[in-house]
């Protein structure tokens, strides 16, 4: 069995007298693996994540990183750790060598072990070219690249990624999956990344822990959590919302049918077998009211509906999350 490098047991964190930002938030992550922590801005994501990294202290709960105690072994958490947070660390005015040998230094590393270790880092992270550039002049992509080297510099055994793509291009963005899941599997370290993106979570974590409203909701690989929709998904968008009830009560009962939801004007049926299901629920239904049909397996989006009761989108939408940022 793995090493477990994280372990959070019912993590409580209120700012103020009303502001719940965790709620018995509990998981653990093992060496090797890349753990996605998902859920809207303002779920909890940050907060758990400066809590491990002993940037804040929990109201409640305990949580171990590398075996030490967050609140009371604060700087061994932090010499076994790396940390990139969703704000650039790199100082635009020297060049990316100069920002990792800087780096380098605060941490009690000096000489050929680190002019070293700074030549495996920008090889890593693909910017070797670049290195002797002003960082100014870089791409925000690169940049977030020397972020991810920035924070492995003292080669820690477990890196906390918060938001570590947002406002990337998709090339930028694959190109730091592509290496992230490289350090993973040949170091051993262990990935803990809060994200927002379905596909980035689906893509890149071993197991993924969904949050929302300050707690862990189901957590699992992305496979299992999606193999609990039980089947395809049948998209019906209607024409007019006031047409949602009429076609939903037309749909259920069906043979058919598993599941239904409703959002709007969609219609979300769950069925064993989408393509074979669509005729009998097509001569159900009057046709005239539908805008379009389609048909795909369950997404991680689904996974989120069944267990919150609403779409990713729909709870970014309606997230309080600069109150609760601006607490943190």
């Amino acid at each position: 069995m793995p090493e477990t490098l994280v372990e959070a047991q019912d993590l409580r964190k209120v700012y103020g007298e009303k502001i719940v930002a965790l709620d018995g938030v509990s998981f653990h992550v093992h060496a090797g693996e890349i753990y996605g922590l998902l859920g809207p801005n303002g779920a909890g994501k940050t907060t758990t994540v400066r809590i491990l990294a002993t940037l804040t202290q929990p109201t409640a709960g305990r949580a171990l990183v590398a075996g030490f105690n967050v609140v009371s072994d604060g700087l061994k958490v932090r010499q076994a750790i790396g940390y990139v947070g969703q704000g650039t660390g790199v100082d635009q005015h020297l060049t990316g060598r100069e920002n990792l040998w800087v780096q380098g230094q605060l941490r009690g590393m000096g000489g050929r072990p680190l002019r070293r270790r700074i030549d495996e880092l920008l090889e890593l992270v693909g910017l070797t070219e670049a290195a002797d550039r002003l960082a100014r002049e870089w791409s925000g992509g690169m940049r977030r690249r020397l972020d991810l080297a920035l924070g492995l510099i003292h080669r820690p055994r477990l890196l906390f990624l918060d938001e570590p793509t947002t406002g990337l291009d998709p090339e930028s963005r694959m190109m730091l999956h592509r290496q992230l899941r490289l350090l993973a599997e040949e170091s051993g370290i262990a990935v803990l990344l809060t994200t927002h993106y379905l596909e980035e979570a689906d893509r890149l974590s071993h197991r993924i822990g969904i949050i929302d409203r300050g707690r862990i909701v189901a957590q699992d690989t992305p496979a299992n959590l999606k193999a609990r929709i039980h089947g395809d998904v049948l998209i019906l968008t209607c024409k007019q919302e006031e047409d949602v009830a009429a076609l939903t009560s037309s749909l259920r009962g069906l043979e058919p049918v598993r599941e239904l939801q409703t959002h709007g004007r969609l219609i979300l049926v769950t069925v064993a077998d989408g393509a074979a299901a669509i005729p009998s629920l097509m001569a159900a239904v009057e046709s005239d009211r539908l805008a379009r049909i389609e048909l795909r397996k369950p997404t991680l989006d689904e996974v989120y509906l069944k267990l919150t009761g609403r779409t990713l989108a729909e709870a970014e939408a309606t997230s309080d999350a600069p109150t609760q940022e601006a607490a943190a």
